[in-house]
């Protein structure tokens, strides 16, 4: 009788060696499927960037000054400066082609003038200002005009005379009366990927008229008599304090993925 169970039991062995063989076969073949399969996804890209985001720069200024004496010009020098032009500035898009901004700006200002042939004077401040402006074109990281207003609080004042070209004195002084603590401006400027270009007038006089030095009978008004407006030509570059958003001009998009690869078209 044992013996006629054998054959069953064998055919029983076989079937179910087979059927394992044949999971594991099935098995392999859905991995192979699946690391050959295409997916496919559609989708949009964002208008504009959402949040206020943080931008900072460095800047040349190439001055000029609209000077007069007593109602007459005075002769001046353009002025150059590089050193600490630094500004900081947070960011809110509205749109794709609309923003604002604000921040703040420690900027080098001043002149360089002759009031005589053989006398050279070199007078600048340093200022801690807070613009507002606002931003039209591709604001997201193209090209994009932008223009506003500044107060600048001017915190050191430095002056250097030079007397036929030698420097004969020089000294310097916080929060200086020589000049107007809060000096306003108005600017306007192009950027083009991070490049740009600001013009900025300050419409008010540079210099304090009501400054007095000395007392009694030597008390003199160095500045009362003497006009000054200055404007600026700003060259620059902007950086970002995080990865750099940049909207596509084709907003739509269509993924194709394989295993690791991977393709993008946009349209």
């Amino acid at each position: 009788m044992k013996y006629k169970l054998y054959p069953s039991l064998l055919l029983l062995l076989f079937c179910t060696t087979s059927a394992f063989a044949q999971e594991q076969t099935d098995s392999t073949d859905q991995k192979k499927a699946a690391e050959g399969s295409v997916s496919i996804s559609f989708g949009k890209y964002p208008k504009k960037r959402d949040n206020i985001y943080v931008s900072s720069g460095l800047a040349g200024m190439l001055s000029f000054a609209d000077m007069k004496q007593n109602g007459e010009h005075m002769r001046n020098i353009p002025r150059f400066s590089f050193i600490f032009n630094y500004h900081v500035n947070f960011n809110k898009d509205f749109t794709r082609h609309f923003g604002a901004f604000t921040g703040v700006d420690f900027k080098n200002i001043g002149l360089i003038s002759k009031p005589t042939d053989s006398l050279k004077l070199k007078q600048r401040v340093y200022t801690l200002g807070v613009p507002l402006g606002v931003k039209i074109g591709d604001v997201t990281g193209g090209t994009f005009f932008f223009f506003g207003g500044e107060l600048d609080l001017a915190f050191n004042y430095k002056e250097k005379q030079f007397v036929d070209g030698k420097k004969v004195h020089k000294f310097n002084e916080w929060f200086s009366d020589r000049t107007p603590l809060i000096m306003p401006s108005l600017f306007a400027g192009l950027r083009v990927h991070g490049f740009g270009l600001k013009v900025q007038y300050y419409p008010q006089n540079f210099f304090n008229r009501d400054f007095s030095s000395g007392s009694g009978a030597n008390k003199v008004y160095p500045y009362r008599n003497t006009d000054a407006n200055l404007v600026f030509v700003t060259f620059g570059y902007n950086f970002n304090g995080v990865k750099y958003f940049k909207v596509p001009k084709k907003r739509h998009y269509m993924r194709m993925k394989s295993g690791k690869a991977q393709i993008e078209v946009n349209y």
